[in-house]
Order: C-alpha cells, then sequence, then structure tokens
C-alpha cells in the first residue's frame, strides 16, 4: 500500500513524468505556440479526432492513450480544451533518476493531425476554462489570445498567500481550490466572482472537508457537483476519489466515494471532466516499477461519466 502523504508531496513539492517511446516524426515550419515553448515536436499521423483517436471507454477506467500520453514512467493531469483540439498533460523525462526532469506537454490536433509540443518545464497543475479562454496554473494563469497564451499572470488578491496546486472553475467563473500544505489536513475552498471581483475565499463544510489531505478539486461547470480527492478510514485505500451534488436549497450534499472500480488500495487523485460531460479523467498510482525508481509511477487513466450520473440523487 502507497502513502498517499508521499503522493501529496510529490504533487507539491514537483515530479515529473516520463518520455513516449512511441516513434516520433519531427514536423518541418510548425510554428512554436508561445514565445517560451520548447522546439521537441512530434507528430502521430493516423489519430483521428477527438480524444487522440483513441477508443473510448467503458464503465471500467483504462489507461490514456497508451504509448502516446500513458507510458511506463509518470504522467499527470490530463484536461481537454473545451472544443476538444488540445490535450495538455505533465511528464517525466530522463532515464538518470539524477537527471529526470517534468515536462508541460500539449499535444494539439492541427491540420487534420496530433501534433506534440513541450510546452516548457512543469510550471503548475492546468485546467482550462469552461470558456476555453483560461489556463489556470494554480494562483496563477494564462488568458488565450489570438496567436497562443499570454504571459504568466498572478492571481493576486485574495489570493496571494495561499498555496494553490489546483484551482479548477465554474461556468460562472467561480473558483474552487485546495492548498498545498501537507501538516494540514486539507481544507477546499471556493470564491464567487461577485460585481466583477472574486470574494474572499470560504471554506466548503463538513460535508467536504472531512478526513485528511483533501485535494486537487474539480467543480462542474453547470456548479451541480464537485469532486476531489481525501484519505478517510472508510476509503479503499490511501487516497480516493469523491463527490458531492449540490442540493436545491444550493448546500451541498454528504461526500460520496465513487466506489471500488474507481478507487483501489493505492491512491486515485486529480480527477475531472471532459468539457463535453462525457469522460472522467484521474490519476493512479501504479507503484514502483523497478526497485532503482526513486518515485512511484503514476498514469492517467479515463472512464465513461456514467459512473457519475449513476450517483447523482433523483431529484
Amino acid at each position: 500500500m502507497k502513502n498517499h502523504h508521499f503522493v501529496f508531496v510529490i504533487l507539491v513539492f514537483t515530479l515529473f513524468l516520463n518520455a513516449c517511446d512511441t516513434k516520433k516524426q519531427k514536423p518541418e515550419g510548425r510554428n512554436s505556440l508561445t514565445a517560451a515553448q520548447n522546439a521537441n515536436e512530434a507528430d502521430f499521423p493516423g489519430l483521428e479526432s477527438p480524444y487522440l483517436g483513441q477508443k473510448t471507454p467503458g464503465l471500467i477506467p483504462e489507461p490514456f492513450a497508451t504509448g502516446i500520453v500513458t507510458t511506463e514512467d509518470w504522467q499527470i493531469d490530463g484536461v481537454f480544451s473545451p472544443d476538444l483540439k488540445e490535450f495538455y498533460f505533465i511528464r517525466e523525462v530522463g532515464v538518470d533518476v539524477a537527471q529526470k526532469k517534468m515536462e508541460f506537454v500539449l499535444i494539439e490536433h492541427k491540420n487534420e493531425q496530433w501534433v506534440e509540443s513541450v510546452l516548457s518545464p512543469r510550471i503548475g497543475q492546468p485546467f482550462i476554462s469552461p470558456n476555453g479562454k483560461t489556463m489556470h496554473l494554480g494562483r496563477r494563469y494564462k488568458e488565450r489570445t489570438g496567436t497562443g497564451w499570454s504571459e504568466m499572470k498572478k492571481l493576486g488578491i485574495p489570493f496571494n498567500n495561499i498555496r494553490i496546486m489546483r484551482l479548477t472553475s465554474s461556468a460562472k467563473d467561480t473558483y474552487v481550490f485546495d492548498e498545498a500544505n501537507p501538516k494540514e489536513k486539507g481544507i477546499l475552498r471556493y470564491s464567487r466572482l461577485i460585481d466583477g471581483k472574486h470574494e474572499e475565499p470560504k471554506s466548503f463544510g463538513k460535508e467536504i472537508n472531512a478526513g485528511k489531505s483533501n485535494a486537487h478539486p474539480f467543480i462542474a461547470p453547470d456548479e451541480s457537483y464537485m469532486l476531489w480527492d481525501s484519505r478517510r478510514d472508510i476509503g479503499y485505500g490511501n487516497a480516493d476519489i469523491y463527490i458531492s451534488f449540490k442540493q436545491l436549497d444550493g448546500s451541498w450534499g454528504d461526500s460520496i466515494n465513487l466506489g471500488n472500480k474507481i478507487n483501489t488500495i493505492t491512491s486515485e487523485f486529480g480527477a475531472s471532466v471532459t468539457p463535453d460531460g462525457k469522460y472522467l479523467f484521474f490519476n493512479r498510482n501504479m507503484g514502483k516499477k523497478k526497485e532503482s525508481d526513486k518515485y512511484d509511477d503514476v498514469d492517467i487513466f479515463w472512464v465513461d461519466a456514467q459512473v457519475i450520473e449513476s450517483l447523482r440523487p433523483k431529484q
């Protein structure tokens, strides 16, 4: 059994991801997406849109895009843009332990094919706002421009002193986020947009902030539910993914464990749902692949979002 505290610390103090072993061809003449973008690029001819041309999963989670995204090494935090033409994730690269590093990667559907670009070293846990105009990276963000993404910006007051790991937003621009503090049990908070400004963050109630290490929240675009991971005595493993549905009176319902098809004796964390609402993505701790590995392997999984709808209370 893996220690979720260990996974949590990995996310706080930056881990890494692995390179694809798939054969890749260097495209010619492709424009860079940002000024800071790495020159490393590769294309995947023959993969159709959407979802990188992958066969979609059923109610049993499967690794996402094996050999392209999911490799023998470490990758986390896969998210699509609203038009499903961009897929962002973080991975570890490098063979020697001392030389391993993390990359922020984009696989983009462009000119009828998927093209991979290394954007930069890891800069945070990415989330694309429902309108596609903002890339959230914790307490920092970028805005979409006519030529790509803007330079990095800070959220500013009232978020300056909060060590946010993951921040997601609803269609109403409500922020839901965690705080990177392994010494705390993990308090999830929200901040609504009121008169053009975000209010002082407020903590969710005991329905959500129970157990330990509450982290990596995802708020549905319509705010009808939220997902997060937590370590609880009643769970299946170290960290399990939970869901809470918003009630008719605006309050949040009791947290519900997503069950043993999603959660295992290891750690599942970082859940989100594709912009079209069809698939649930999450990270799963796969353990050490080799005795010499410094960290546990983590893979990106996906599953039909019906697993959420089956838990939704009947109104």
